[in-house]
This record gives C-alpha cells, sequence and structure tokens, in this order.
C-alpha cells in the first residue's frame, strides 16, 4: 500500500536489506525500481518530497537532445532516444508526442537543421516517433501564428516527447512499492553505519515528522541526490575526488496559453548567447526556458535571477511580435542540474556533457551523478549493475525495459481516462469514482482552474503528499503553473490536511506561512 504508515511498518520488518537509497528524484527512484523489480531487498529515503528538487524543475521533454547531437555527443543521443521510445510504451498515460518548429530566418538554416535532424530520426531506429520535415515560410506560419513573420524563411518540424516530471516521479515511487520496495518521503538520511574498517553497513535516518531515529543495515548504500551528492559523499569520509558535481542553473517562465495557442511547440536552437530555448504547451500553459547558469552552492529552492528571467523575455521578443512581458508570467521556478566534470574543470557548463557517472567510494558508497529524466531507466541499471559486481549481489538480469510503471494505461481502456485528469493515467477511473462518491470532493479548489477538493483528498490518502507543497507543488502542480492561484489554495488545502493527518492548529498555520513564503520565488512580482 502506497501510505506512509504501511510503508514504516515494511521497513521495520526487514532486518538487513539489499540497497538503500538516499534520494527521491529521477536516480533514486529509478534505482528502486529497478532494483526491487529484479526481486532485492530495498528502501528508499526521501529527506523531503518525490522529486522536490531538480526532478520536477525540468523542461517537461523526453528528448534525445538536438542540442547534444551538435556537440558530436552522438552516443547520449541514441542512448537516450532508445530511453525515450521505453518511456513511451512503459508511460504511455505521461508521455505525449510533441512537435516543435525550428523558425528560420536564413535561407540556408533549414537545410543545416534539416539535415541534422535526419540524423536524429535517423538514431531513433525502430523506436522512432515521427519524422522531421522541412517547411516552407507560409506552413511554418501555419504551425505557430503567433510567431514574427517578418524574415522568415521556412523552418524544421519534428517530433520528441513531452511529459510531467513530478508526475513521473510518483509513479515511479509507486511502481516501487508495487514491486516490494519501502519508499519513505519526508526522511533523512543523518548518518552512515561503518564497520571497523570503514565500510559502509547501513545509514541512520530521521523521520522528520516524529522526530524518531531510526538504524537501516544494508550491503548496499546508493547516494542518488543530484546536485547535494557532494554533501553525501563528504558525509561517507570521501578522500579522493576524481570527478566533481557542477550544479548548473535553468529557470522557467510560465504564460497563459495565449502566447502560444497551437499544438506546436517552439524550438530556438541558438539564442544570442549559443543557448536552446523553448517555448511548450504544458498543462494549457506555456512553458518557457531554459537557462544555464553556474552555481556555487545549491540550495533547496533556488531561485531566478533577474537576467535569466530578462534573458527568457528578450529572446521571446525576437520571435513574437506579441511577446509577453514580465506581467504576463504566471510562475517562475529555477531548478539545478546535477552536472558531472573531472576535478579541477573550469569548463562552461553549457559544454559539459549530460552523461552520467558512478562513483565507487572507498567506503563502498555508491553514487550516481549527471544524466537526465530521459534517461532514468539506463541510468538506474547501469547503477544495479554495478552494485553487483562491487558488491558480490546476486546477478539478476534487469526487467525494466518491459516493466509497465504505475499509471501506464491497458489499450482496453484508453478511451475512458477522463481528459482533465489524464496526468493519473490509470489511476483517473478510480479517482473518478473516488470524488463522485462526495458531494463536497466536486467543489473546485479554485475558480479558474478545474482541479477539486476530492483531489486534494486523494493525494493524501493514495499518493503519500504530507504537506501544502507536496499537494500545490507535485501532486496537482499548480504552483508551477499559476503561482498565485496556489497561494489563494493554500488556507484550504491546509486545512484538509490538518483534518486528514490529524495536526494540530499550530501545524496548520504554519504549513501556511510556509508555503507563502515559498511561493514567493515562483511569484514574479517579488522579482521587481
Amino acid at each position: 500500500m502506497f501510505n506512509r504508515e504501511y510503508q514504516l511498518e515494511q521497513l521495520k520488518t526487514i532486518n538487513l536489506y539489499d540497497i538503500v537509497i538516499i534520494g527521491g528524484g529521477a536516480s533514486g527512484l529509478g534505482v528502486a525500481v529497478d532494483a526491487a523489480s529484479r526481486g532485492f531487498k530495498v528502501a528508499l529515503f526521501e529527506a523531503f518530497d518525490f522529486a522536490k528538487g531538480t526532478s520536477s524543475r525540468s523542461t517537461k521533454l523526453v528528448h534525445g537532445g538536438v542540442r547534444y547531437l551538435a556537440q558530436g555527443n552522438i552516443k547520449l543521443v541514441k542512448d537516450a532516444l532508445k530511453e525515450r521510445g521505453l518511456i513511451e510504451k512503459n508511460v504511455n498515460h505521461l508521455f505525449k508526442r510533441q512537435t516543435f518548429l525550428i523558425p528560420n530566418y536564413a535561407y540556408w538554416d533549414k537545410y543545416f537543421y534539416g539535415v541534422g535532424l535526419k540524423v536524429y530520426d535517423w538514431l531513433s531506429q525502430n523506436l522512432s516517433i515521427g519524422k522531421s520535415k522541412i517547411v516552407s515560410a507560409e506552413e511554418a506560419s501555419e504551425h505557430i501564428k503567433e510567431l514574427k513573420t517578418d524574415g522568415l524563411t521556412g523552418g524544421v518540424t519534428y517530433l520528441d516527447g513531452q511529459f510531467d516530471d513530478a508526475r513521473l516521479a510518483l509513479n515511479l515511487a509507486q511502481t516501487a512499492t508495487e514491486q516490494g520496495a519501502v519508499i519513505l518521503n519526508h526522511f533523512q538520511v543523518v548518518d552512515f553505519i561503518k564497520n571497523n574498517n570503514g565500510q559502509i553497513e547501513g545509514v541512520k535516518v530521521l523521520d522528520t515528522e516524529t522526530n524518531d531515529n531510526l538504524t537501516v543495515k544494508a550491503k548496499v548504500v546508493v547516494n542518488a541526490t543530484g546536485v547535494f551528492s557532494n554533501k553525501i559523499l563528504k558525509l561517507a569520509g570521501r578522500k579522493k575526488r576524481s570527478l566533481k558535481v557542477v550544479p548548473s542553473q535553468g529557470i522557467h517562465l510560465v504564460f497563459d496559453r495565449s502566447f502560444l495557442k497551437g499544438d506546436t511547440a517552439l524550438m530556438v536552437p541558438k539564442t544570442s548567447d549559443g543557448r536552446v530555448l523553448f517555448a511548450i504547451p504544458w498543462h494549457n500553459k506555456v512553458l518557457v526556458g531554459t537557462t544555464d547558469t553556474p552555481v556555487n552552492k545549491p540550495k533547496f529552492e533556488p531561485l531566478a535571477l533577474k537576467e535569466e528571467i530578462d534573458f527568457i523575455l528578450s529572446t521571446m521578443a525576437e520571435y513574437f511580435p506579441k511577446a509577453p512581458t514580465k506581467d504576463d508570467v504566471l510562475s517562475v521556478f529555477a531548478g539545478l542540474r546535477p552536472l558531472v566534470a573531472p576535478e579541477g574543470d573550469k569548463s562552461n557548463t553549457k559544454e559539459i556533457s549530460r552523461s552520467h557517472e558512478i562513483i565507487h567510494s572507498d567506503s563502498g558508497l555508491l553514487t550516481i551523478v549527471g544524466g537526465k529524466w530521459t534517461t532514468y531507466r539506463e541510468m538506474s541499471e547501469d547503477v544495479v549493475n554495478k552494485a553487483i559486481t562491487v558488491h558480490q549481489l546476486d546477478n539478476v538480469e534487469v526487467k525494466t525495459e518491459t516493466l509497465k510503471i504505475h499509471g501506464s494505461i491497458p489499450k482496453a481502456l484508453k478511451n475512458s481516462i477522463p481528459k482533465d485528469l489524464w496526468y493519473y493515467g490509470n489511476d483517473a477511473i478510480a479517482l473518478e469514482s473516488f470524488v463522485n462518491a462526495n458531494p463536497e470532493y466536486n467543489t473546485l479548489l479554485h475558480p479558474n482552474y478545474k482541479f477539486v477538493i476530492g483531489q486534494i483528498y486523494w493525494a493524501i490518502k493514495n499518493e503519500m503528499a504530507r504537506t501544502v507543497e507536496d499537494v500545490l507543488a507535485r501532486r496537482i502542480r499548480l504552483l508551477f503553473i499559476d503561482a498565485k492561484a496556489a497561494v489563494e489554495c493554500s488556507e484550504l488545502v491546509a486545512d484538509i490536511l490538518q483534518s486528514e493527518l490529524k495536526k494540530s492548529l499550530d501545524w496548520r498555520n504554519q504549513q501556511v506561512e510556509d508555503f507563502k513564503n515559498l511561493a514567493k520565488g515562483y511569484l514574479i512580482q517579488d522579482y521587481d
């Protein structure tokens, strides 16, 4: 059962785990699914909530990476395109085929990008999701009617994947428990257990809700904490460093759908400073990003920089005559990429590879760094294979290439999913029944959105939501699509949480205060 009480009971029934994972983002949850599906005894601890950090703040793309193709990283692109195809098969409720347009304002650009994207098509081989096409100026304007036509010579269209990152993280957590893993959020690893030879034999964890301390023994401990990997490596007593995690910040702005009314997304392959920019339809809004800014010290709640916001707005103005302004921003959010680079490498973060690396520490700790959402399954497979090799676990073959992720929709039910609940996948049918069973549950959470109160109760009972932030940021994504509306809903959500979790009034008030403080980082007016 996917609830905290049951998972905590299960945690205490096993004396020795095969694999304990620190971190509940894409990498950690992927490792949990892979290891549990092979029959290993697995426990995962997330200090906050699933996908609290980088894994909920992506550009929402499942893609090979046209940009990496331009850099000549053929292997990364080929591997990612294979994984894109597997995600479409195994996570069909969240994966959407998305058409992109690269508009061209110089005559030869459409041929240059057209040839490059033919290579992109070819690399996807039998997992292709559609072919690229060179289009005329008229056709380009049909795809994106809001596009600047002055000087437009044509364009190139291609297909890639789009998804909801935080919902996939949640579904991976649910899948892992269905495979037998113990998965707990709001559980912090505070120390390691070591033997006399300095080898890690488990972890000490803190239940941040009750302040209870627990000791969990394990044959293997995996550090999957992304941009905070260096902190865990230091806690484990790391002595030598050949690789380091280099955080890079990327921000996104969210606008009303009126700025991009059609179904085609915009891809700018080379902005004024060499970045790539996307404008994508997402949850009936327009998501625009991203940036690539080096960061010295990672934070749990990174904030967009004024110059990053200005960069995105000014780039949008180059392509749209009626470009959005600061006043049109519904939400702004920042995420940190856990890039991996050789120790001492001072390369620009735009040039650092997005491939992943596994660090095997002297203490036995395995650390997964780098990578991206699209390749989470491949990364997880590599980590578990490494654990099998260096820690002499049973050599069980990988199962995840064909494993359906929780929420995946059987063909027979494809047309039964309520349109507004698409991101719940197969759970949408049970959710709809749950909501309809209580007239109060059909009440709108906010007058401008179709979210209903029943979804809040569902998130608490069935999706391990424990805080206002868990609900509004990652279960229904309102904080990411309209920060002001999320703030307006926070007190009602806190009331429901207080009642369902049997918390005190002080706890409820603190939740509201914490969420409103958090939301300031998503509200554009707070950047003035």
